[in-house]
């Protein structure tokens, strides 16, 4: 089973959802978050005062699937996340060990 864990602008997120949607992708978790990368942030006046935002808002966006999935779940992201500017984020992927249902102790894929 992999995790998948994409953080994207947060306007990119309805796209992202109604893609992963029409791949009939069952359930995900999504955090906004703050964060930055290569860009550094950026600069903004207030009152005639220049400042740095160094943390820019950000969403992530978490699914866990069977290892076979991973990929074209991870296409799907790319393609309707991608902006093409600097910024557009990362899709982090982690292999896990268990997943387990709470509900009904069910454990692996079938807990999915």
């Amino acid at each position: 089973m992999k995790k998948i864990e994409a953080v994207i602008r947060h306007f990119k997120l309805e796209d992202v959802k109604n893609a992963l949607s029409k791949k009939e992708i069952q359930g995900m978790t999504v955090t906004e978050v703050r964060g930055f990368g290569r860009q550094r942030g950026h600069k903004e006046m207030y009152r005639g005062a220049e400042y740095t935002v160094d943390f820019l808002p950000k969403v992530k966006v978490e699914i866990v699937c069977a290892d076979d999935h991973a990929p074209a779940i991870i296409e799907t992201i790319i393609a309707a996340a991608r902006t093409g500017n600097v910024g557009d984020g990362k899709i982090f992927v982690t292999q896990l060990a268990e997943v387990i249902r709470i509900r009904t102790g069910e454990a692996g894929e079938s807990a999915l």
